[in-house]
């Protein structure tokens, strides 16, 4: 069986997010770890991922938002595990982020218009990692202050890492 493990970003997701309705509305979707707001240490998230994937050897997709896709490159640089998969949304700009090509597939979901980091960033986050890139329009970051609640294209997005690679 498939596990799906929620990577938080650096905040806390408002109740109506999309990943706080997908963890509500999926009983194989887990937090690794739950949200637990700033300040966003990277080895201590690191650590609970770590921790979270090796909890079984059953098959792990990776769902991380905003630092969580740090978080994810930084695992996969230090760690291996059962994990087939990662939707990597909208991966904030910055300096300290590891680019080399992750072991698993992968999907980047880059806005157009987010306020963390350039298209061109994370296009080139895409390339680096190996991953396709998908165009998710002017979205802002993704989140409940850019109007998502549901996002019903992320969830056909996890499909396709579900699907057969």
């Amino acid at each position: 069986m498939t596990r799906f493990l929620l990577v938080p970003g650096r905040g806390v997701p408002f109740p109506n997010h999309w990943s706080r309705q997908w963890a509500r509305a999926h009983r194989h979707y887990r937090w690794a770890p739950e949200p637990p707001g700033a300040p966003y240490v990277v080895e201590d998230r690191v650590a609970a991922l770590q921790a979270a994937v090796a909890a079984s050897q059953d098959p792990a997709i990776l769902i991380a938002h905003s630092a969580g896709c740090l978080t994810v490159a930084r695992w996969a640089r230090q760690f291996t595990g059962p994990v087939t998969a990662a939707l990597l949304v909208t991966p904030p700009q910055t300096d300290d982020v590891p680019r080399e090509p992750l072991p698993f597939r992968s999907i980047v979901v880059v806005s157009r218009d987010d306020p963390h980091g350039t298209f061109a960033y994370g296009r080139q986050l895409a390339q680096d990692w190996g991953g396709e890139l998908f165009d998710a329009g002017p979205v802002g970051h993704l989140d409940t202050s850019s109007g998502f609640g549901p996002w019903p294209d992320g969830e056909k997005l996890v499909a396709r890492l579900a699907g057969p690679g």
